[in-house]
């Protein structure tokens, strides 16, 4: 069953490395057939923590539809990844 779905991911505060995070991420919501509806630039923000000894991070955000199955194997493939640093998806129906 297809769902709307808030996602945001951390990124790498180097343009490069951004720019190859961004590219798994949406390559990814391809290939899973994930249909973005919204994409956001929230720029580089300083994290209240250290994530893989960066303090700075680079925010972007989705609003996708995508099936619940795929949500969780998007999942697993973005804890697994060193380009992602942090992810959130919402299911802004069930708050």
């Amino acid at each position: 069953m297809t769902a709307d779905y808030e996602f945001t991911v951390i990124l790498s505060s180097d343009e490069e490395k951004m720019k190859e995070g961004l590219a798994f991420v949406t390559g990814e919501f391809e290939k899973a057939g994930v249909e973005i509806t919204k994409q956001e630039d929230l720029g580089v923000k300083t994290l209240a923590y250290e994530i893989a000894k960066q303090d700075r991070g680079h925010y972007v955000y989705f609003e996708i539809k995508a099936d619940t199955q795929v949500i969780v194997k998007l999942s697993r493939a973005f804890q697994l990844s060193t380009l992602v640093l942090k992810f959130l998806f919402v299911n802004p129906e069930k708050n």
